[in-house]
């Protein structure tokens, strides 16, 4: 009997030894049968369950389909949002807006690496003169707002589109290159100086080295020793960048609080339930729920009990999280985001990742496949490509497509003679461009949402758009980054 039993458990061993190794076969290759990862059968590598991290200061927002637009009644009268069904992939998204302290580090690191190149650091600096207001005296706020460790914790405002997607860029470098010291196969190098600096895409061309570290990432083809971070390797982060206006409003919103198995209980106003702007809960009762201005000269209550406790802007993780755990998607600032206005944009959006403002280029390169076109800080710059450009690439393509279907030759309602592609721009549709005395409408217009310290209730739904030049900034305007889920839409658990 012992026997007996001793022999059924090594029978059990043994299938199991057998189907643990039926499940690994993703280690072989199904088209050649040679084996991944493996330098007797020429190294090449494959990577088995990636599941992406999530970035410094990102909270994951599972995507999924919702009514984008409009909830309310349009006061406005502008009718620039009328809902309609898309679907959003899932993304990644900053759990707070951008604080003074982030943006001060971002200047610091600009001054200490680009010593020979003083513009870079003027550039980047915010407005603080958009504090001022020609009958009111703002002038402590010009002088202390962004500096002063008093507002540290408080959303950067002045900052123009141009120069949020600056910051996207460096926050997106500077990760990335922490990310491959700790794993050690860069070595830190705080003396970085001008051109000499980490690049995310610099390095993956290889067109940056750095200082090999005590790891290095040991390459499994038999005739090399190591090699350099590849894409394919899931290392490094894809990019920080402004969401999409998609992206906000659907994160905004938060509807995995108020729907159950594909059911929504109610369509949300705000980012939380009710049509109110106080917490009906029982303890916080009557409190606001976010900082915008009640009335006209309202904008904190009466001392003594001062309801959003904040004459201009308030600390970044003041009041409630949404159902995302997102801090302030309403009020405080308005954010933001990447796509070009235009009103009719809502008729003519994909359903499926909507987004206006694509441009696409080829990158420039030489016969070795190298990046000819780069700026003086190693940035590819992007160019206009001649016959001599293309070198055997079948998918060359470039489009600007911020005027999909909105002054296009398709679209554009000119007619005559005279008529030419020429004629079919921003400029003929909108009969004046941003700084001219007609429409404000070009393709510098960003879109911006979510309402601000300045702002009326209206201006809190997420439904809500405005739009201002991206050269432009406001004391009322700041932003916060977003960066792409790849693969699977649902987080996996560990």
């Amino acid at each position: 009997m012992k026997f007996k039993s001793s022999l059924l458990l090594i029978t059990l061993a043994a299938v199991m030894v057998l189907g643990s190794c039926g499940n690994s076969k993703k280690s072989v290759s199904s088209t050649t049968g040679w084996a991944y990862n493996d330098p007797d059968f020429g190294g090449f590598e494959y990577l088995e369950g990636y599941e992406q991290g999530t970035g410094p200061g990102l909270v994951f927002i599972e995507g999924g389909t919702f009514i984008m637009g409009q909830v309310e009644e349009d006061v406005m009268r502008e009718w620039n949002n009328i809902p309609k069904r898309v679907t959003v992939p899932s993304f990644y998204m900053d759990e707070t807006e951008v604080r003074n302290a982030d943006y001060r580090e971002y200047l610091y690191w600009i001054s200490r690496v680009f010593v020979d190149y003083p513009e870079v650091y003027r550039n980047a600096l915010p407005d603080t003169l958009v504090w001022r207001r020609p009958m009111a005296y703002n002038e402590p706020f010009v002088e202390n707002y962004f500096r002063h460790p008093a507002f540290s914790e408080y959303p950067v405002v002045g900052v123009n589109w141009i120069q949020a997607n600056n910051f996207c860029a460096w926050r997106t470098d500077r990760v990335n290159e922490k990310i491959l010291v700790d794993k050690g196969i860069l070595e830190l190098d705080i003396n970085q100086q001008n051109e000499n600096n980490f690049n995310t895409e610099a390095y993956l061309l290889g067109q940056y080295d750095g200082v090999e570290g005590r790891r290095p990432l040991k390459d499994l083809d038999p005739n090399k020793d190591t090699r350099r971070v590849r894409s394919d390797d899931g290392i490094m982060l894809p990019r920080y960048r402004l969401p999409t206006e998609a992206e906000w409003e659907y994160a905004a919103l938060g509807l995995i609080g108020n729907s159950y198995e594909e059911r929504l209980t109610n369509r949300r106003i705000y980012p939380w339930d009710g049509h109110i702007l106080r917490n009906p809960a029982k303890g916080e009762r009557g409190r606001m729920m976010a900082n915008f201005i009640r009335g006209t000269g309202d904008y904190m209550g009466m001392a003594g009990s001062l309801n959003d406790g904040g004459d201009v802007t308030v600390p970044v993780k003041s009041f409630y999280p949404n159902d995302y755990g997102l801090y302030c998607m309403a009020g405080n600032v308005n954010e933001w985001v990447a796509d070009v206005y235009r009103p009719l944009s809502f008729g003519d959006m994909e359903e499926f990742s909507p987004y206006r403002g694509n441009i696409f280029q080829q990158k420039v390169l030489d016969g070795e496949g190298m990046v000819v076109d780069k700026d003086e800080f190693g940035r590819i710059r992007y160019r206009e490509e001649t016959d001599e450009d293309i070198l055997d690439r079948a998918n060359y393509r470039t489009a600007d497509n911020r005027n999909y279907k909105d002054g296009d030759p398709v679209s554009n309602i000119s007619t005559g003679d005279g008529w030419t592609e020429a004629d079919a721009n921003t400029n003929s549709m909108y009969a004046g461009s941003s700084g001219s005395l007609g429409s404000m409408i070009s393709d510098q217009s960003r879109v911006y949402k979510g309402g601000g310290w300045r702002d009326r209730a209206f201006w809190l739904s997420p439904g809500t758009r405005r739009y201002l030049d991206e050269r432009e900034a406001r004391d009322d305007l700041g932003f916060r980054c977003a960066m792409t889920r790849v693969g699977n839409p649902v987080k996996q658990k560990k």
